[in-house]
């Protein structure tokens, strides 16, 4: 039996008080392994609560494996119990400090982690209600969508919508053109799959988006970084890079670029195509960024029609990271050879649900007046940021147009990532400026994320930089 006081009165629903009441019996041994519990009816009676709470009770702790169902015998508790945890263990805070390290301390950070160098907005910064309503209406859809898998190429509707998109920006392209995937991150690595082979040479900005370096790294690739100005690459290192190592394949943002928050310019975007022309050169143009631009920059893709150039992007940073989609738009026969090489890696495209998803919050008439505002939102909190940084003797290397980046060198040329270790004790996560450089040509500057900073930031920061 389970007594009375093991059943919290407030607080909780029926079914989770019986189930916090029977979490806290076997946690405290009261109930061992191998022990049966009450009946359904019995727990029921002696709890006033219906047979159903009980059932739901015992079918949800059975899902979360601490009691086990015997057909025609009961519900006893499970013979081997793994403990719970509070959180999943971080990256070890003394391993290298490199793009992974960046990345496990800021997806593993627990909430109360400050997080300046992470890569996405706050939840309270996104269209939260754009996407409920938009999963109120996928929940209602077809069966097939919610437990099939999807169509080779992905959702037709989101294709069609991202055609009219890139056409609005002068790139005549159709549906299929474009290939959806289950991130921007899995678009650049199935390119990589199916035009470089180990021992490759691929062409980065210098700095670039750690990811991009960590991504090629798996390829086994030789990675060649060309030093990036406030107006795109250096060109004159450019062309000699292209001269000197043959690449395969030049991987960049030409809208606020990441980390630095610069843009391409017209004369530089002209020049990086013809040299792509004469050296045979594919360009991987990364547009994850490029909603936050307030006025259209150049785009690579639209001045070369999409020949050499191969557009990326998705919608984790202006919509939701945890709705996983992303595209690639390309000529026909490039994207045809990917639909294949994507079925071999993952048997298709995004989950057919988060395609819809993604369809909905976009053809949802706020999603594009919550871009507005939040590029609003994010030119004033970038002026506020520049200037509490200053108070610190932390200035940008460029002021960006648009975007949450601010690439900035740190006063006293201190090593940047020291600067990170010391902040990550204090529970700050920072981006430190060499994981972003191939060349290591970065080691005083840091990335801040200007939406993820606040007071308590910049004063640990000052401690730390102190």
């Amino acid at each position: 039996m389970i007594p009375n006081e093991a059943l919290p009165a407030l607080g909780q629903g029926r079914t989770e008080r019986v189930m916090v009441a029977i979490r806290r019996l076997i946690a405290s041994h009261a109930l061992a392994p191998g022990d049966k519990l009450p009946s359904i009816r019995m727990l029921a009676r002696e709890k006033t609560v219906s047979p159903s709470t009980v059932v739901e009770a015992y079918d949800r702790l059975a899902a979360e494996g601490l009691i086990r169902p015997r057909p025609g015998s009961g519900f006893y508790v499970a013979a081997s119990i793994v403990p719970a945890r509070g959180a999943d263990a971080h990256a070890p805070a003394d391993r290298a400090v490199d793009p992974f390290w960046v990345s496990r301390q800021s997806l593993d950070a627990g909430r109360e982690m400050l997080r300046p160098g992470c890569g996405w907005l706050p939840p309270d910064w996104m269209p939260l209600a754009a996407i409920r309503r938009a999963m109120r209406a996928a929940a209602k859809t077809d069966d097939a969508t919610l437990v099939e898998y999807g169509s080779t190429r992905g959702s037709l509707a989101l294709r069609r919508l991202l055609a009219r998109h890139f056409a609005s920006e002068g790139i005549e392209a159709g549906a299929e053109h474009v290939l959806l995937t289950s991130s921007g991150t899995q678009a650049i690595d199935l390119i990589c799959r199916h035009l470089l082979r180990p021992g490759d040479t691929v062409l980065v900005d210098d700095p670039c988006y750690f990811n991009f370096r960590a991504l090629l790294q798996a390829h086994a690739v030789r990675i060649v970084g060309v030093p990036y100005a406030p107006l795109g690459p250096d060109m004159s290192a450019f062309e000699e890079a292209l001269a000197t190592h043959r690449p395969r394949l030049y991987l960049t943002n030409s809208a606020l670029h990441n980390p630095t928050g610069a843009s391409l310019s017209p004369r530089n975007a002209h020049r990086i195509l013809a040299a792509a022309t004469a050296h045979d050169l594919t360009i991987i143009e990364d547009e994850i960024f490029a909603d936050f631009e307030p006025e259209r920059s150049v785009r690579l893709a639209a001045l070369d029609a999409l020949n050499r150039v191969i557009r990326i992007g998705s919608f984790s940073k202006t919509l939701s990271a945890s709705i996983r989609c992303g595209y690639i738009a390309a000529r026909p026969d490039l994207t045809e050879a990917l639909v294949d090489l994507q079925l071999a890696t993952g048997f298709g495209g995004p989950s057919p649900l988060a395609a819809e998803l993604v369809f909905r919050t976009l053809s949802d008439g706020s999603y594009y007046r919550h871009l507005g505002s939040l590029r609003g939102r994010l030119t004033r909190r970038r002026r506020e940021v520049v200037a509490e940084l200053a108070k610190l003797d932390v200035h940008p290397w460029t002021l960006p147009r648009g975007g949450f980046y601010l690439w900035c060198r740190l006063p006293g040329a201190p090593d940047a990532s020291e600067v990170a270790r010391r902040a990550l004790r204090d529970g700050i996560v920072l981006a430190p400026g060499n994981v972003f450089s191939v060349n290591e040509a970065a080691r005083d500057f840091m990335r801040f994320n200007v939406a993820q900073m606040n007071v308590d930031v910049t004063r640990l920061l000052q401690r730390t930089l102190g």
